[in-house]
């Protein structure tokens, strides 16, 4: 449910009520129980986002991370090795 956020004319005070979309709009204050309340417009946030960032991939089903990480070809030690050095053969000058 969206909270709403409503002022009261008449006392000045301000404050939020979770209403249905579909519920009418207060038409009295629930501080000072005034006739005098308006509701404020585009007050609050649906949605927070924290951390660094958020990828589609997140969020994902295990059975497709085994999937994944079945389909990838396991890496040898020897393909980590350190590459070929190159060997020059020095000519002797004289």
């Amino acid at each position: 449910m969206p909270t709403y956020e409503y002022e009261c004319k008449a006392c000045g005070k301000t404050f939020e009520v979770f209403q249905k979309m579909s519920d009418e709009p207060l038409k009295t204050c629930i501080i000072c129980k005034k006739k005098k309340v308006r509701r404020k417009i585009g007050t609050g946030a649906g949605i927070i986002f924290k951390g660094s960032g958020f990828y589609c991939t997140d969020y994902r089903k295990d059975s497709y991370k085994k999937a994944q990480s079945a389909d990838k070809p396991t890496e040898s030690k020897s393909s980590e090795s350190k590459p070929a050095e190159n060997k020059k053969t020095e000519s002797k000058k004289t």
